[in-house]
């Protein structure tokens, strides 16, 4: 009769992915109410005094070109649209040229900032609708702005706040999401919800410089897949930093 045959037993835990970095925050008790404001208000303070001179990294010089900018940083870096808009403004020098162009044309231009098909279509709708409803000028409202062609809620507080010193609300891209979270301010994933959340937690007449505060955290130290939380301002406030890896 052949020996029994018995498996080893595998320990608890073996093989087993390490903890996300977002998972290990989110195992902290989260803050709420008075504390979570101070948390808050304290971190804003530390990224202010780290980062004094953070800015929207989009070159421009009137809330147009900033609109047309934005517009072309979907799923493209600032650096790359920084390089593409001089030779879009040298060709399409204000909205009514934009209005008039021929959007092949502008696809060769913007070619390189990704899906220029569908960010010409948008610009080139943006620039028609403002000469016809807005006499060619950038509106300042949130209502006016979300129902121009290509224009969505963060676009136009990236318009309001930067160009206008408007604000309005609180820019959430992919930066602020994955910071809001890690830093304990919201667990919320939708955009809009996200930024309902952040809101309460910060004087109104700061919301816009948040949003580059965050925006230059997240690109200089808080990166997505590396942290760099050994070097990091917040590590010992930070709840996804506190708990060991």
């Amino acid at each position: 009769m052949p020996a029994s045959r018995t498996r080893p037993r595998r320990s608890r835990g073996a093989n087993r992915e390490p903890p996300s970095h977002e998972q290990r925050g989110g195992r902290r008790k989260p803050l709420a109410g008075d504390a979570l404001r101070a948390h808050a208000l304290e971190i804003q303070r530390r990224l202010l005094a780290t980062y004094p001179d953070a800015h929207c990294a989009l070159e421009h010089h009137d809330p147009l070109e900033l609109a047309v900018a934005t517009i072309l940083s979907a799923q493209c870096t600032d650096k790359r649209v920084n390089l593409v808009t001089p030779g879009v403004f040298a060709r399409y020098p204000d909205a009514r040229a934009l209005a008039g162009a021929d959007p092949r044309a502008l696809e060769t231009i913007i070619k390189s900032t990704g899906f220029f098909r569908n960010k010409a279509k948008s610009i080139v709708g943006m620039a028609r609708a403002l000469v016809e409803r807005h006499d060619a000028q950038v509106p300042r409202s949130m209502d006016e702005l979300v129902a121009l062609p290509g224009i969505g809620r963060k676009t136009a507080n990236v318009i309001l706040g930067t160009a206008f010193g408007i604000n309005d609300g609180i820019v959430v891209d992919t930066h602020v999401a994955r910071l809001a979270k890690r830093m304990g301010f919201t667990r919320q994933t939708d955009p809009v919800k996200i930024e309902r959340a952040l809101m309460p937690l910060f004087p109104r007449d700061s919301w816009a410089l948040l949003a580059h505060l965050l925006i230059w955290h997240g690109r200089r130290t808080c990166d997505a897949r590396k942290p760099k939380c050994g070097e990091c301002v917040l590590a010992d406030i930070c709840p996804a930093a506190m708990l060991p890896g």
